[in-house]
């Protein structure tokens, strides 16, 4: 069976009450929420969706613990607020963690300050942590460092280990509520005309096509492009608007020893670094260096790798890990507001709207700041801000409940029947598309091909392939691959992977042979540009680990 993915209508001379710059998770945020309002819109990514810094996050969703270090107890309150929203709305993809607040010793805080931190973001929060068991607590602690004299603080934070997938469902939203949704659409300047902001030139990578749009409102959510849009458009702000951080990631093999917890503590230096498992793996991060370079080009500096490392070393040197387990490292550059003089730690993580009705551009606003846990209250207050009426949303479970609940083992017994595929598969495709998963369930049912896994190592099957081209808007493999079905991203991906999914997943869309090799060609060039394997060539980091 062949199924052609549709070419995309023109959008020249089109008329949009909002057009959203920036696929990242606020985009696609501020998107849903106007469409949901009733707004015509459209949301342009010059990529692809949540391929910028949604996917180089360190993934936790959180209330900001550090963030009471600077007294940002509004932020706080948000985050947490926001936290619980997205446990109830989205608990296939974000799920409670037990945290370990580590401190020993040499640790800069001292661990009055820290039980006095923790006491008030559980008042904060009104929720009572849970203790994880004596018996994990015991198990990292004989895996740590014996040199030190370790105390270990337990609190519960959420982590959603696929950002990719919760952007992929509020687009879906966003389109099933009337917006027009386009990814690999570039903008190439806001038309401004007479002191306003009228529409967007617009390049549709995928035909090449230039069009010009017009709009009443112009949403600038790129992220740490959002400079570079307005230069491009010739708004002058008085000064940088960002000052762009680079948080650099290393991933690691599960190794002996290694926490079933997330744990929290400090590097060499003081900064907090998460230990997180994630994914069947180990993510370590993330270090804050000023970047004002191509965001497209960021990538992690072999320093940055090393301090990440040592930090892992430091806690854990029965593991004797080296550059060599070093699975990938990545890097992104947080949109923070641009403070001179601040250290990186001190800039601020709210979100602010900045108008620039007073730099000669009414009705086009840039977003600054932000972060996943706090999108969908940004993008309220950036629809409020024009001219919307958006209430604060209730919180009502909509997902298919925790692991524990018997009624998802039951609905997963059920998905299993409906598409004949193992209940591990049907397990799996709960946990990415929640209730979209019997849809899918039945579409596998159609042929073997379509319940044939993507590669020999994973549960997830080419029908989740299919439903990301039909319904979820992915052009590339890499779409598909890294980001609406992350099974690149697993412990076991490799180049003969990526060439066994690509001829299955060819098979079924269709592909000639020179479809097929620019797909895996294409996919794997992006995903040796996101997920980089560092250098191995430090032989006194190497010793440090023996």
């Amino acid at each position: 069976m062949a199924l052609a993915v549709k070419p995309r209508a023109s959008l020249e001379g089109q008329h949009f009450h909002v057009v959203v710059i920036g696929g990242g998770i606020n985009g696609v945020a501020i998107a849903r929420e106007c469409a949901k309002a009733g707004k015509r819109v459209l949301l342009v990514e010059q990529n692809d969706f949540a391929s910028g810094v949604t996917s180089r996050s360190t993934r936790v969703i959180h209330g900001g613990l550090r963030y009471l270090e600077h007294g940002e107890l509004e932020l706080v309150r948000e985050s947490l607020r926001e936290r619980e929203r997205l446990l109830h709305e989205r608990s296939h993809l974000v799920h409670p963690v037990h945290f370990l607040f580590l401190l020993n010793e040499q640790s800069q805080r001292s661990a009055m300050k820290v039980r006095a931190g923790l006491w008030l973001y559980e008042r904060i929060a009104k929720k009572k942590s849970k203790d994880l068991s004596e018996m994990e607590m015991v198990r990292v602690q004989r895996a740590l460092d014996a040199g030190h004299q370790w105390l270990m603080l337990n609190y519960e934070d959420a982590q959603c280990e696929f950002p990719e997938r919760l952007v992929a469902e509020w687009m879906t939203e966003a389109a099933e509520a009337g917006a027009v949704v386009r990814n690999h659409c570039e903008v190439l300047a806001v038309d401004i005309t007479q002191g306003r902001a009228r529409g967007v030139l617009l390049r549709d990578r995928t035909s090449g096509k230039d069009y010009r749009v017009d709009a009443g409102w112009i949403i600038n959510s790129t992220g740490p492009w959002a400079d570079r849009l307005c230069q491009r458009s010739t708004v002058r702000t008085r000064k940088p608007m960002l000052g762009g951080l680079r948080g650099s990631h290393i991933v690691l093999p599960r190794f002996s020893g290694a926490p079933v917890a997330a744990l929290y503590t400090e590097a060499s230096d003081g900064r907090p670094v998460f230990v997180l498992p994630w994914n069947d793996q180990i993510l370590v991060g993330t270090t804050e260096i000023p970047d004002t370079g191509d965001p497209a080009k960021t990538a992690p500096s072999q320093q940055e790798v090393e301090y990440l490392l040592r930090t892992a070393t430091n806690l854990f040197p029965k593991a004797k890990l080296s550059l060599n387990d070093i699975k990938y490292a990545f890097a992104g550059i947080r949109p923070l507001p641009n403070s001179p003089g601040d250290k990186p730690s001190a800039v601020t993580r709210r979100h602010f709207l900045h108008d620039h009705s007073d730099e000669g551009a009414t009705r086009l606003i840039s977003i600054i700041g932000g972060k996943l846990t706090t999108a969908a209250s940004l993008a309220r207050e950036c629809a409020r801000k024009i001219g919307l009426s958006v209430e604060e949303p209730q919180m009502v479970a909509v997902g298919p409940g925790s692991a524990l609940d018997p009624m998802l083992d039951q609905e997963v017994i059920e998905i299993a029947r409906a598409g004949s595929v193992s209940e591990e598969t049907a397990r799996g495709m709960m946990e990415w598309h929640g209730q979209h998963a019997m849809d899918i369930a039945r579409m596998a049912l159609v042929s073997a091909e379509l319940r044939a896994p993507i590669c020999p190592h994973t549960s997830h099957i080419v029908a989740e392939v299919v439903e990301a081209y039909r319904k979820e808007l992915a052009v590339t493999l890499g779409d598909v691959l890294l980001r609406r079905v992350p099974v690149a991203l697993g412990p076991c991906w490799s180049e003969s992977c990526s060439r066994e999914a690509a001829l299955r997943i060819g098979a079924v869309m269709g592909w000639n042979d020179q479809e097929f090799g620019a797909n895996l060609e294409a996919f794997e060039t992006e995903r040796a540009g996101f997920l980089q394997k560092p250098a191995k060539n430090t032989a006194a980091l190497e010793a440090a680990a023996d």
